[in-house]
């Protein structure tokens, strides 16, 4: 993997953990030589994924929609900044620079960003993995609600692996890197739909 798109939140919670939390992630990911694809802001989790990344000598590469770069919310000391039409020409962007996906906390654009990556890997629009960050047990309804549509049959049993979720960075990159690709929606059979 030689770069992850990160997935969190703009906002700054007052638990100062979370902007720890991605903080370290930047920083990890540029320790290990993984650049870091992500949103293009330098505010709340966003900005502090970026900044960890810098700081260590990483790679960063920002995203952003025009709506939102011309408001003073860009960060400008990315590596490099893609400014985009729209929030689907942005999560596109995401999807061609990197080699993953890694969501960390946040909130409504962060879970439309996982699922979408989710979905477009069922399908088969990438066959890259998808991890969830589990910190401080953020996630655990999410997780349990994925393992619900599974067991509903909502989720094929073929692509019921593709959410790698894990309580610890470390573990969450190892299994990451040992993903293999599922099969597609695009490549079954109607029987096996």
């Amino acid at each position: 993997m030689k770069r992850l798109a990160v997935y969190c939140g703009s906002a700054t919670p007052a638990d100062p953990r979370y902007m720890d939390l991605a903080r370290e992630v930047g920083r990890t990911l540029a320790t290990r030589g993984i650049g870091v694809v992500y949103g293009g802001g330098r505010l709340g989790l966003m900005g502090a994924v970026a900044s960890g990344a810098l700081e260590a000598g990483g790679e960063v590469i920002g995203v952003i929609p025009e709506a939102l770069a011309g408001s003073e919310v860009a960060n400008r000391d990315c590596t490099e900044l893609h400014v985009v039409e729209g929030m689907h020409e942005r999560k596109k962007a995401f999807t061609d620079l990197s080699d993953g996906f890694v969501t960390i906390p946040g909130g409504v654009g962060t879970m439309d960003e996982l699922w979408e990556a989710i979905s477009w890997a069922q399908l088969g629009y990438h066959s890259d993995p998808v991890g969830l960050l589990n910190a401080f047990g953020f996630y655990d309804h999410l997780i349990a609600f994925n393992r619900h549509m599974a067991e509903v049959g909502f989720i094929r049993p073929a692509h019921q692996n593709i959410l790698i979720a894990r309580d610890s960075l470390p573990d969450l990159l190892d299994a990451m890197a040992s993903y293999v690709p599922h099969t597609p929606i695009f490549r079954m059979k109607a029987d096996d739909l």
